[in-house]
């Protein structure tokens, strides 16, 4: 089959699922995954002819986007703050607003020397490992309580040319921590039962549950567990960072007043929402 006669079949099937540009998105990125070739390639080649083998990949692809299973899921990759990174249904696909987090963390501390870093919560290893990335002087340490989530942040640490210390741990069932940390970030399980419905199917259907939700009666359980050991495990001059709740952002200022935290920062995402938070222990 020439490229131009699968676009539109593509398109043709896919029509009334998706918007036409996130199929637009979509086929750009298998071709260039399966077949190498950008935008302007296809264009330019109307009637190139897929082989067989990259066909049958193709075909398939397609039948998984028309069950609302996710791209990068289907590819098995994607791209966080411009690094590649391997996912598969054991983690979530990183966000750009975690993206925005880590940004504001770089931008704070790209001048400190030696900084301790622990993330906790890593699924893929997206925040640690981009942070790692980027500062350079720091040393950085990654809890998960899923094994299969830690296999593939470990892959993308190797792949993303990074050293990382990663933890196997239950963090509700974290007494203290094994050092003192200049920087703790979390992007936790935060949202609540009540609001599956406004999250989209192939969300629900496909991503792992256990790093999403959290029960309606305590939203805030990873929030409070993890500010109590902050507080005792970061140093002197220590900052917390957290991705939250857009809804829950009065609620989180007024937990971490509570344990004591200063310098508190509620900061809103590129959709204009409270997503992330800032504080120093005191």
């Amino acid at each position: 089959m020439q490229i131009q006669q699968f676009k539109n079949h593509f398109f043709s099937e896919l029509s009334g699922v998706y918007p036409q540009t996130e199929i637009q998105s979509f086929f750009n990125l298998l071709i260039d995954f399966k077949l190498k070739l950008s935008r302007i390639e296809i264009a330019l080649q109307p009637n190139f002819e897929i082989n067989t083998d990259d066909l049958n990949f193709l075909q398939n692809a397609l039948t998984r986007l028309k069950e609302q299973i996710p791209i990068q899921y289907i590819i098995g990759e994607t791209e966080f703050y411009g690094l590649p990174f391997k996912v598969n249904k054991n983690v979530l696909i990183p966000r750009p607003e975690t993206e925005e987090l880590v940004d504001w963390i770089i931008k704070d501390n790209h001048k400190k020397e030696n900084i301790s870093i622990l993330d906790i919560g890593t699924g893929s290893g997206c925040i640690a490992i981009a942070l790692a990335k980027f500062l350079p002087n720091s040393k950085v340490s990654a809890i998960d309580i899923s094994k299969e989530a830690l296999e593939i942040a470990n892959e993308n640490a190797l792949k993303n040319n990074v050293s990382i210390n990663f933890i196997e741990a239950n963090i509700l069932n974290t007494t203290t921590l094994s050092s003192q940390f200049d920087i703790i970030v979390s992007n936790p399980p935060y949202v609540r039962e009540l609001e599956k419905n406004e999250m989209h199917k192939n969300v629900l259907d496909n991503e792992p549950h256990l790093a999403l939700f959290v029960k309606n009666e305590n939203p805030l359980l990873f929030y409070d567990k993890i500010a109590s050991l902050a507080q005792s495990n970061l140093t002197g001059n220590g900052l917390l960072y957290f991705e939250i709740n857009q809804y829950l952002g009065k609620e989180m200022l007024e937990l971490l007043k509570l344990k004591g935290f200063t310098n508190i920062e509620i900061k809103k995402d590129i959709y204009g929402v409270d997503r992330m938070m800032k504080a120093s222990v005191k």
